[in-house]
């Protein structure tokens, strides 16, 4: 029974403090080192720590008057069914598997955020006009199979089984055995396909400082940046590093040192907020006294517009390639990844932020500069990614830490927004 319209009265902080804070610290005793998840939290894909975190979100969906249910890759939904018959539906959540080692509130704290908005508004406000579903998706980080955004990329199609096949953990245990010891895979579960969906809004601790630095509560994301990333090899000549005078050699080091300098020089001058990176290499023959043969090193450019990232990426190359050539040494590259930028809805970070200025609580528009699965919806239906802050930017870290009162402004965020688009 649907109980009769009436304004929204948003929790005080104080009632969701201690909510907030509790289930952050249970959900972290699954997979977690040390008491709450203190000294990190391991909780890959399929593993049984993932496994008994899903179980036991699901009961706690269950307790909290929520229909819970799974798909075929090990999504879990916990479902609140509105009074429309279209049957679309608003889907609020984030990923539930975490980096080795990694944060508590990462992912987590999407999902406990959801949960806690949408028992809210059940307990005080009934059956929604709109049908609502908290998500733990199955995962996002890649870091026990290399595939990332399985669960959001297996909902919105980007993803599929074939992906998977040869596909193995670090232990040699493949992709599909992982997945069919956890129960999944089988066709017991329905399809992970959707094509219900309203729209998806995703609550997220930074992962960066910007908002900590500035003062601000909260982060309205436009735009997710897109990212190319490229594996680069400098091939020289290895020799005598006592005998071999500095005008003859064909230093692949000495090289790959002067095109490194540069990224940074040229990102730096870029000034619109371009990032680049080099942040793994490889040296052969890697000995002290011989001149290095060969180098082999990543680069990771970033930027919210594809145009600016091809421009500056066509131009680093061909500056590249002539310092190459003036010493002596040969440069190759692959492109393994090139992902377009992806916008948020403007029209659901509108209204978040009519909200929170009704609240009086500081906020920022910016971009993403690490990737989501908000990335992944917000090509299929209109998405929203908020931000509370990250503690001096640090994550995939037992150092992450978000306060609890940022963490309970997200929240109060979301029960605002949840309401006005469901009810």
């Amino acid at each position: 029974m649907r109980i009769e319209q009436q304004p929204l009265v948003v929790p005080s902080p104080t009632d969701l403090h201690q909510q907030v804070s509790e289930m952050i610290d249970w959900l972290a005793t699954y997979g977690g080192q040390g008491e709450h998840g203190d000294h990190g939290v391991t909780r890959t894909l399929y593993s049984p720590a993932w496994q008994a975190a899903q179980s036991a979100l699901e009961h706690c969906m269950r307790e909290g008057g929520l229909i819970p249910r799974y798909d075929d890759v090990g999504n879990l939904f916990g479902r609140l069914s509105g009074t429309e018959q279209d049957g679309r539906v608003i889907l609020t959540g984030s990923h539930l598997d975490t980096v080795v080692d990694g944060g508590k509130y990462d992912g987590a704290y999407g999902i406990i955020a959801s949960f806690i908005a949408v028992r809210y508004l059940k307990e005080h406000y009934g059956t929604p006009r709109r049908s609502i579903e908290v998500v733990s998706l199955c995962e996002e980080e890649g870091s026990r199979f290399p595939m990332t955004y399985w669960g959001s990329g297996s909902m919105t199609g980007i993803r599929d089984m074939q992906q998977v096949e040869g596909i193995a953990d670090a232990e040699g245990i493949s992709f599909r055995e992982a997945m069919g010891q956890a129960g999944f895979g089988m066709g017991i579960h329905p399809s992970p396909r959707r094509d219900d969906l309203e729209c998806f809004i995703e609550l997220h601790v930074e992962q960066g400082e910007v908002l900590e630095r500035e003062g601000q509560s909260i982060g309205l994301v436009s735009h997710i940046v897109g990212q190319r990333r490229y594996e680069v090899t400098v091939s020289g000549e290895s020799n005598h590093a006592g005998t071999t005078p500095m005008e003859w050699r064909r230093d692949a080091l000495l090289t790959a040192a002067e095109l490194i300098r540069l990224v940074g020089e040229w990102a730096k001058r870029q000034g619109d907020g371009l990032v680049a990176t080099v942040g793994r290499m490889e040296i052969h023959p890697n000995v002290g006294n011989v001149i290095a043969r060969e180098v082999t090193f990543s680069l990771d450019v970033r930027h919210p517009d594809a145009e600016v990232i091809r421009q500056f990426c066509e131009a680093l190359f061909i500056e590249w390639k002539k310092i190459a050539a003036a010493q002596g040494t040969t440069l190759t590259y692959h492109k393994w990844m090139d992902e377009d930028p992806v916008a948020m809805s403007e029209t659901l970070a509108s209204k978040a932020q009519m909200i929170l200025a009704r609240q009086g609580i500081s906020h920022r528009r910016m971009t993403s500069g690490a990737g989501h699965d908000s990335q992944v919806f917000g090509t299929y239906c209109p998405t929203s990614l908020l931000f509370v802050p990250s503690h001096l930017g640090i994550s995939h870290s037992p150092r992450e830490f978000t306060g609890t009162d940022e963490l309970v402004c997200g929240v109060r965020l979301l029960i605002e927004l949840l309401y006005e688009l469901a009810y």
